[in-house]
């Protein structure tokens, strides 16, 4: 198989992706990840994952690149990754007691032929009513500030849920392996 790269600043994708077992190199993509005018949330993680795979593959002439991306969904309103305690706040206030789905994207780029294999999967979360001492001491010991919907579920973000749903529980933490292993079996095929 060829070499892995995976498209990421992520150190929960890299972790991820240690789980398989197969050697690979991390490189930041450098993208613009703002919403395209009336782009749905589904069509922007597809396109984010493959875009991040994409910004790197000029420096790849011969591997397989992973890029993904993940946003949630409150009630039809996107939700990103906070940056600070104020947003993070507000955006666990507003999915206390609510079903949230979080859309992961997954893209796999061959950078010699630049054919590609894209893929999505939702996740939904079950959130519990959650009283403001109860998002406050969380923030304040998770930090999830650079997650989408303000938690970290291989952390204490956990606690926050009633349940979750999904068909790849590797998703929720930002790369669907269930997808991935799909695709790279693709490959070999």
């Amino acid at each position: 198989m060829k070499n892995l790269v995976l498209a990421s600043s992520s150190p929960y994708r890299r972790e991820l992706l240690q789980r398989l077992r197969i050697p690979f190199e991390i490189i930041s993509p450098d993208i613009d990840e703002q919403p395209q005018p009336a782009e749905s949330p589904e069509a922007l993680v597809k396109r984010l994952s493959l875009e991040k795979a994409m910004a790197i593959s000029h420096r790849f002439d011969n591997h397989l690149i992973i890029g993904s991306d993940q946003v949630a969904v409150n009630e039809g309103k996107l939700l990103t990754k906070p940056g600070n305690f104020d947003s993070a706040f507000k955006q666990l206030r507003s999915e206390s007691g609510k079903k949230v789905h979080f859309l992961t994207g997954l893209a796999l780029l061959d950078s010699a032929t630049q054919q590609s294999q894209v893929d999505m999967v939702i996740t939904e979360v079950v959130f519990r009513r959650l009283s403001d001492t109860e998002i406050t001491e969380y923030l304040v010991n998770d930090t999830p500030y650079n997650c989408a919907g303000s938690f970290r579920s291989e952390g204490l973000g956990i606690t926050l849920f009633d349940a979750v749903y999904s068909s790849d529980p590797t998703a929720l933490i930002g790369l669907p392996l269930i997808s991935l292993n799909r695709m790279l079996m693709n490959i070999l095929t």
